[in-house]
């Protein structure tokens, strides 16, 4: 068992959802509300990181944010890091690839609630902050959940974007998916299966507290 690999994918699922969940609040409601005529070419971007393969998605992030890039290049000499082969590399690809995971439940919650409501709240001296925090998110909140939960339990088994961005380096980017394949070309198969093992009964229990939640949730209103 690769214990440094799981803390590593831990803390990474973990900030990736630190960073994705105010900016998937934002973007899930905005997308539920407006009426933008541009608002489908908004979605097709959200959705595109769930439709490419992860490799071309991690290759694109790689050209983008590598030392030969503009990009890498004025990151590297601003504030001397490098956007690839490290963690913070990994947190921008696994933030990228996240996004549907993210937006989509949460611009579903958002959709569901009549928007009568928000009006009614407004009419009743409601200001627009405490119309979203005092109505709305406790309606959208078993969606905003399981968005939490799918980005969370997808960002651990995540293999191909971050292999492509950070590699295999251990203790810096060589999460619990990389090592599992590791173990595999290895011939390791005892240990390819009690982590493979492990992280099926992470994702289950994650995605099995969710579902418990949003049924506690929806009993309670």
């Amino acid at each position: 068992m690769d214990w440094q690999a799981l803390v590593l994918s831990l803390e990474l699922a973990t900030a990736t959802l630190i960073v994705l969940l105010p900016t998937g609040l934002w973007l899930g409601r905005w997308l539920a509300r407006t009426r933008w005529s541009g608002k489908s070419w908004i979605e097709a971007l959200v959705v595109l990181p769930l439709v490419l393969p992860p490799t071309v998605l991690g290759y694109y992030l790689l050209v983008s944010m590598g030392g030969g890039s503009p990009l890498g290049a004025w990151v590297q000499s601003v504030f001397g890091v490098s956007l690839t082969f490290n963690f913070l590399g990994l947190l921008i690809a696994s933030v990228v690839f996240n996004i549907p995971f993210m937006v989509q439940p949460v611009q579903r919650a958002f959709e569901s609630i009549p928007e009568n409501l928000s009006e009614a709240a407004a009419v009743s001296g409601l200001s627009a902050w405490q119309t979203f925090w005092r109505v709305e998110l406790p309606l959208a909140w078993p969606g905003v959940l399981s968005a939490c939960v799918l980005t969370f339990v997808h960002t651990l088994g995540e293999f191909g974007v971050v292999l492509m961005v950070g590699g295999s380096i251990p203790g810096e980017t060589r999460t619990i998916a990389i090592a599992i394949y590791d173990s595999v070309q290895s011939f390791d198969l005892a240990g390819a299966n009690q982590m493979a093992l492990l992280l099926l009964l992470l994702s289950l229990g994650a995605v099995a507290a969710s579902f418990f939640a949003s049924a506690r949730l929806a009993v309670r209103r």
